[in-house]
């Protein structure tokens, strides 16, 4: 069967090829794992988005991270599961939906909680997929079979065992503690839920009056209406200002309550006036100095953020009206000492958008220490899990070391429902904080437990709060592949190999996920964590909702395409763990960053659309591993077999970034613009076949390879380019996905020929600078004279003459020994004191071999023998390496050529010319010199034009150097401005001496 021609269009359209493979890659299931498929498993799975959420920039970066590393680990022939999944996101949906009823005039108590709940489903099954299908778009390359959802009946089930089973275990508790309430959603939040703004606010300073009326102490807050909850004042007892007083007691102003002085460490002397109020039902530092000196707890606030019965005369009022009329009261009662300006740190509610109140409230715990202590055991006994960078180790370490009981209970309904059942019919028929409950995994066996407790007649109702959803993430790595169930999923892939995850959740979700995999599977969830930095702005500033500076990725998308936007983020990376800033000009919504990887998605296009034009039809297979001859095929193949070596070490080590660039400086500079433009000439059908066929066989050979290490970074691109150049049959095409990745041959690899190349390179780019410079048209072929005394650089170029010739249009080339080229009427005795110089030595080489039957002569037979074997072998020696000049070329270069320069041809300097006007430039040691005459170039016009270009120069150095001489610009101008005068008057310096310069070899 005859191959058809490969075609690609004209223009790359990355659009339409995004979602022709995107769709063929889902609808054939190609990323569908395969747990009996056997080989070494590599597993992710996703941190899961909020199920409410859109595609942010985070989103992005995370997932192009992670199918780096699943699509490179999938051609590396390992058993890959990237699973996915979405968080239901307690509060976030809760919070949206009572925004619906609230604009419909209705709450969720007059609607009920089945309702709303079905109210909730019906919302996540028309809406909720939306950042699902915005992953779609990026081509990751996960098992959408496998898709997971927090409260789906799986994952629920997970949830009943591990809730049921800490709780039996006495690692789970209900009690009342210190929580972070958000008044607008009327919930304990989770620290990172809590985002902290820093605000302009005031500090208040009161005075406390002595109970037996000898004085006063003076407090200040930042919260006065808390102080209608205040239990005591603490001051530090080395603090010798205030020990006198440690056990008198104070009246508490407006509430006439009488309470103590107590001395604790924790106030700082230094700070404010040394005295602290203390309110332990409204601070958590408060709350631990209550614990420790047995203080009553005062609760004063309301769950909508309302103050209670025990403030008094402002029961009813709004916290924020309540501070103010307790501080006109003070200050009209003389207690207020001053009102300052205070800028400090406020934490609010980042569901809620409102402050969040420290409050005391009864709730559910986990016992957090031994849960940390066992993954704690695993870090420092076995270094499990290992963080990259390895910097985030003593972060998590920390954390673990810090813990403190994590409440989990959440007062929504949209979330998995506490599996506790409260006898009420033991406290009237309502929940108390101290009706008694039963805890399993469903009504029916809470029933019969129950009844075993109190009797057939018991009244059960089942708390109404949610867990904390980071109680199910933290099962995540286990429940989605089947856990509790002993499944084949659990068994293949875990634990999963790479957790990809942002720093500021090592604590929320990290720990969480090792703590929980530790006590129920007995192993670390993921062997490695690779931890990520931010997408920063255009400003290098973190995106944020709140400072309204975050770029959209699907913007992006729709600009430049998936591939740009992917590669353009990963070649950003500067090392595992940094923050990356993206260039984005908000006026026009572009991106430089993103709009230079759609130009090298453009350049690679253009590159493969050359190569298969010159294939006669032909695929990579049907032509064959090359067989290199020529001096450029064996240095792009040492190229492309090094970059493979590279490439897979940086993805293996976490280097993505460092892979993506120096995949970037190979595909652009190396095979596009050099190696392609070497072998043009080879390609044309009038071309020595043999060379033109190695050419054709290098060229597909590469092109397939370089496809190949691009896929993980730009799969759509690279999937469109490999399916035409393999010519794939249209009804059941193969995919690059599941094709090999390349290996390094590290046979081909020759960095001495690489070195030597680089030279041939940097002489041609000079050359052509060169003639930028004296603007030769492009079409004019030059004279050039390269010199050099380094005679190993006389070789390397004399070896790659042609390409010089060729890529930088020179009609003559020259190439000299620069020591020699005023000794040139020497050349020929010295060629003659070299042959007599070997010739001396083939004498003394013959001599000594007729001396060695001399040494040997009175042993019988041996003598004679050796005396024969030695004439002949001199004879031979002298005919094959001193007879012809070639000969002892040879010879000579065998004792005196340096290593690295074997395979380069042994050259005579030829005689430099020295013209009399020229342009010179310098490549390593050696200096190029291009002859100008009219025939090349206009050299008056040159002049001319040179002469104005240097007169303007000149201008602004004078210009620039009077205003830097005059002190009232030095002295009053802003110092930046000054400095900016002076590397303007630095560069215009440099740029007139450089016009010197060429204005000097045009005399």
């Amino acid at each position: 069967m005859t191959a058809t021609i490969p075609n690609l269009p004209s223009l790359y359209d990355p659009f339409t090829t995004e979602a022709k493979w995107q769709k063929f890659w889902e609808e054939n299931q190609v990323y569908k794992a395969d747990p009996n498929q056997g080989g070494e498993p590599y597993c992710i799975v996703i941190p899961p988005p909020n199920v409410t959420g859109s595609l942010h920039m985070g989103h992005a970066f995370e997932s192009a991270l992670i199918d780096v590393l699943v699509r490179y680990h999938r051609m590396k022939g390992r058993n890959t599961l990237w699973l996915p999944g979405t968080d239901h996101a307690s509060i976030a949906v809760h919070t949206m939906l009572e925004k619906q009823l609230k604009a419909e005039g209705k709450t969720r108590y007059e609607l009920g909680r089945e309702q709303f709940l079905e109210r909730a489903k019906q919302w996540k099954a028309e809406s909720g997929g939306t950042i699902v299908n915005q992953l779609r778009r990026l081509g990751v390359s996960v098992d959408w079979t496998r898709e997971r959802f927090t409260l789906d009946e799986g994952l629920s089930k997970a949830v009943l065992e591990a809730f049921v089973s800490l709780y039996e275990e006495g690692l789970i508790y209900r009690g009342e503690y210190l929580v972070n309430w958000c008044p607008a959603s009327q919930s304990a939040v989770s620290d990172v839920e809590v985002e902290n703004q820093e605000v302009n606010g005031n500090l208040w300073h009161f005075r406390y009056p002595l109970t037996d009326g000898s004085g006063y102490v003076e407090v200040a807050t930042t919260r006065p209406e808390t102080m209608l909850g205040d239990t005591a004042v603490a001051v530090n007892p080395n603090d010798e200002r205030y020990q006198h007083l440690i056990g008198k007691t104070l009246t508490l102003p407006i509430m006439n309550r009488e309470i103590p002085i107590i001395g604790d460490e924790y106030v700082d002397p230094t700070f404010g006036t040394g005295s602290v109020k203390v309110t332990p039902a409204h601070d958590p530092n408060d709350f631990e100095m209550g614990k420790r000196h047995n203080l009553p707890f005062i609760n004063i606030l309301n769950k909508d953020g309302t103050l209670n019965a025990n403030a008094g005369e402002f029961q009813g009022q709004d916290r924020f009206v309540a501070r103010k009329n307790v501080v006109s009261h003070l200050e009209a009662d003389g207690f207020l000492v001053k009102i300052e300006d205070y800028k400090h740190t406020v934490p609010y509610s980042d569901r809620g958008k409102v402050p969040i109140e420290p409050l005391l409230s009864t709730q559910w715990f986990v016992k957090i220490r031994p849960l940390a202590d066992k993954a704690l055991e695993f870090l420092d006994q076995k270094d499990s899990p290992e963080f990259f960078p390895q910097r985030w180790t003593k972060v998590y370490r920390d954390w673990l070391v810090k813990l403190k009981d994590w409440c989990i209970s959440r007062q929504l309904w949209w979330g998995h429902q506490i599996p506790a059942w409260y006898a009420v019919s033991e406290t009237d028929g309502q929940i108390t904080d101290n009706t008694p409950f039963v805890v399993a995994k469903s009504a029916a066996e809470a029933w019969e437990k129950a009844k075993l407790q109190f009797g057939e007649n018991v009244q059960l109702e089942q708390d109404p709060d949610v867990l904390d959803t980071w109680f199910s993430s933290g099962l995540w790595p286990f429940s989605t592949l089947g856990w509790p169930e002993q499944t084949q999923d659990l068994a293949t892939y875990y634990p999963t190999t790479t957790l990809v995850t942002g720093f500021d959740i090592i604590f929320f979700w990290v720990a969480r996920m090792t703590m929980m995999a530790g006590h129920f599977t007995g192993q670390m969830p993921f062997k490695d964590v690779y931890i990520h930095g931010l997408v920063l702005d255009e400003n290098g500033q973190k995106q944020s909702k709140t400072k309204g500076n975050g770029i959209d990725p699907l913007l992006l998308i729709d600009k430049y395409g998936t591939d740009a936007l992917r590669y353009a983020m990963i070649k950003e990376v500067a090392g595992a763990g940094q923050d990356i800033r993206l260039e984005y000009d908000r006026k026009k919504d572009e991106s430089a960053s993103v709009e230079a990887s759609r130009n090298f998605a453009n350049k690679l296009w253009n590159a493969a659309r050359f190569v298969m034009m010159n294939l006669d039809g032909q695929t990579p297979a049907q032509l064959g591993t090359p067989i290199a001859t020529e001096l450029s095929d064996r240095w792009i193949l040492s190229r492309y077999h090094q970059v493979v070596k590279q490439t897979a070490n940086h993805i293996d080590n976490y280097g993505l970034g460092e892979a993506a660039k120096g995949l970037y400086e190979f595909i652009w500079g190396d095979f596009c613009d050099w190696y392609i433009e070497l072998v043009k000439s080879r390609l044309q059908t009038s071309a020595e076949p043999a060379s033109r066929r190695v050419a054709q066989q290098t060229l597909a050979y590469v092109l397939e390879g370089i496809l190949k290490l691009l896929h993980p970074f730009m799969p759509h691109i690279t999937e469109e380019i490999w399916q035409t150049l393999t010519q794939q049959p249209a009804d059941l095409p193969q995919t690059l996905s599941l094709q090999p990745y390349p290996q390094a041959d590290i046979n081909s690899i020759n960095p001495a020929l690489e070195e030597q190349f680089e030279l041939l390179i940097g002489t041609i780019r000079t050359i052509r600078n060169l003639r930028a410079e004296a603007d030769i048209k492009p079409g004019v072929k030059v004279t050039a004279n390269l010199q050099s005394e380094n005679a190993q650089e006389r070789q390397i170029i004399t070896a790659g003459q042609s390409y010089i010739k060729d890529l930088a249009k020179v009609e003559t080339l020259t190439i000299a020994d620069a020591q020699k080229s005023q000794t040139f009427a020497q050349k020929k005795p010295q060629k003659g004191l070299k042959f007599i110089a070997l010739t001396i030595v083939g004498i003394v080489f013959l001599r000594v071999a007729l001396a060695i039957p001399d040494a040997i002569d009175d042993v019988p037979f041996f003598g004679t023998f050796f005396e024969m074997v030695g004439f002949v072998y001199a004879s031979w020696f002298i005919t094959q390496n001193l007879i012809s000049a070639q000969a002892r070329q040879k010879l000579w270069g065998k004792f005196f050529q340096p290593t690295s320069q074997k395979e380069l041809p042994e050259i005579e300097s030829q005689q430099p010319q020295a013209p009399e006007k020229a342009i010179a430039g310098v490549i390593g040691t050696i200096q190029v010199l291009i002859p100008l005459s009219n025939d090349v170039v206009d050299i008056e016009i040159l002049r001319a034009k040179l002469e104005k270009s240097l007169s303007k120069a000149e201008t602004e150095v004078n210009s620039l150097s009077a205003r830097l001489s005059n002190p009232n610009f030095v002295d009053k101008a802003r110092a930046d401005v000054v400095q900016g005068a002076r590397d303007a008057l630095a560069e215009a310096e440099k740029q007139a001496e450089i016009l010197r310069v060429r204005l000097q070899a045009l005399q």
